[in-house]
């Protein structure tokens, strides 16, 4: 669109358009901040191999080592509590040391942790390359890594490029799972795993060429804003995350934004993505075919998750936010009904409708934190992807450990959709930032 063309310098009002020479037509030159948030994307899809696992290697772990699925759901819980727990830190390590070199790193560990697993042979092995390293490394290509890039390149179409980047995971799943879940069945656990690592090495070349830290490095504004000049690195990252944090807990939307949020990942990470397959094949559905009903969750949370950025550029955030958890609740409840060993209408339209509101909680969450904590939301965002993470891992465990107990995950689900409900009602509390608040919390 027309909108999304810019003059290579914008440090100064836009010199007059010149009349083209023979009638051809002016050149278009699309934004640098585009190809950023392309690159972000890509780095983003490539991640996102190791998000598909978990849940493909509950059975296989199982049947090999003959250790429990509530250990082996502990140390997906690791690794998802590490994920969140890792964000906050990651996004102020960003602003002092840079987005490359950050990113780079984390897709390292990720793959060393992912690679080491292939030569574990005990439970607390599991736990650490999978849970700690996984985690870790995970955690600092989070969401606060979308949320970063967004702030710094972006003044205009926020939300839309949030929706993007957001939807970037749900495209990873979608490319990533059916081939490990086709690995695992036909190969075993371990060529999936390499695999996993080999993604995340791929594509670091990508991250450390093409990725700039700010547009200030390439002499541009942001996209939609005015030229500022690159901010001086920031010392004492890990103080900073906990400063930001103590200042946002005296806040009341910043305890509603971690509830919810908490509410979201037990409802999306830490059950279904980490518990649907497994709860599939004890209905009889093959591995294969569950894992690709989770990849068709992926392609309609692309679009429910851009959709929803676009909503959130137009729409009321906390509204949105009520409107998804009360629809995702209500769906998780009819879903123990619809386990079978195969796949019939209903089940599709509850992975249709389950996969549009997927992520789409996303968008509207980090634009409430824009509202209400001006420079420091990206920092604050982590701290409430961090609950979310929480949330995600203690349903991990509790899942796993509900399947040991009763020999199904029904209650698990109905807890869920409960949940669910509580956090519509607690977005709707949520109130609007009071006129120079956001100017003061980025103070």
């Amino acid at each position: 669109m027309l909108s999304d063309v810019t003059q290579t310098s914008e440090r100064s009002a836009p010199a007059p358009t010149r009349k083209p020479r023979n009638g051809a037509r002016p050149r278009i030159r699309i934004h640098r901040a585009w190809f950023v948030a392309a690159v972000t994307f890509v780095t983003i899809i490539g991640a996102a191999a190791f998000a598909s696992l978990p849940g493909l290697l509950i059975e296989p772990l199982h049947g090999e080592f003959h250790w429990s699925r509530g250990t082996i759901g502990f140390a997906v819980s690791v690794n998802l509590a590490l994920y969140g727990l890792t964000a906050p830190f990651a996004a102020a390590l960003m602003d002092r040391f840079g987005i490359r070199r950050v990113v780079a790193v984390a897709l390292s560990v990720i793959a060393l942790g992912s690679l080491l697993t292939v030569w574990m042979t005990e439970p607390w092995q599991l736990v650490l390359c999978w849970g700690v390293l996984v985690g870790l490394g995970s955690g600092s290509m989070a969401l606060a890594f979308a949320a970063t890039v967004t702030n710094r390149w972006f003044t205009a179409r926020r939300g839309l490029v949030t929706g993007i980047l957001t939807a970037a995971g749900a495209s990873g799943q979608l490319v990533f799972l059916p081939l490990l879940a086709w690995l695992v069945e036909h190969h075993g656990w371990r060529p999936a795993a390499v695999t996993v690592a080999l993604a995340a090495l791929a594509v670091v070349p990508f991250v450390w060429l093409l990725l700039r830290d700010h547009p200030a490095d390439v002499r541009m504004a942001p996209y939609g804003g005015a030229y500022v000049e690159k901010p001086a690195p920031v010392t004492g990252a890990a103080r900073r995350a906990v400063t930001v944090l103590f200042k946002a807990a005296r806040t009341g939307p910043f305890w509603l934004l971690a509830g919810t949020f908490a509410i979201c990942g037990a409802s999306t990470n830490g059950l279904v993505k980490t518990h649907f397959v497994p709860a599939a094949h004890d209905h009889g559905m093959p591995v294969t075919a569950a894992a690709g009903l989770l990849a068709v969750i992926g392609v309609f949370d692309v679009v429910g998750t851009i959709a929803s950025g676009w909503f959130t550029d137009r729409f009321e955030a906390r509204r949105l936010l009520a409107v998804y958890y009360a629809l995702r609740g209500i769906s998780l409840l009819f879903l123990p009904m619809l386990l079978a060993p195969a796949v019939h209408p209903p089940m599709l339209f509850f992975i249709v409708f389950y996969g549009l509101d997927w992520v789409a909680t996303v968008p509207p969450t980090i634009a409430l934190c824009r509202e209400h904590y001006g420079e420091d939301s990206a920092i604050v965002f982590g701290w409430v992807l961090a609950s979310h993470q929480v949330g995600a891992a203690a349903v991990a465990f509790a899942g796993g450990l509900a399947r040991d107990l009763f020999g199904s995950y029904d209650v698990v689900w109905y807890a869920a959709g409960a949940l669910c409900a509580a956090a519509a009602l607690m977005a709707l509390v949520i109130r609007r930032p009071r006129v120079g608040a956001v100017a003061a919390a980025g103070a």
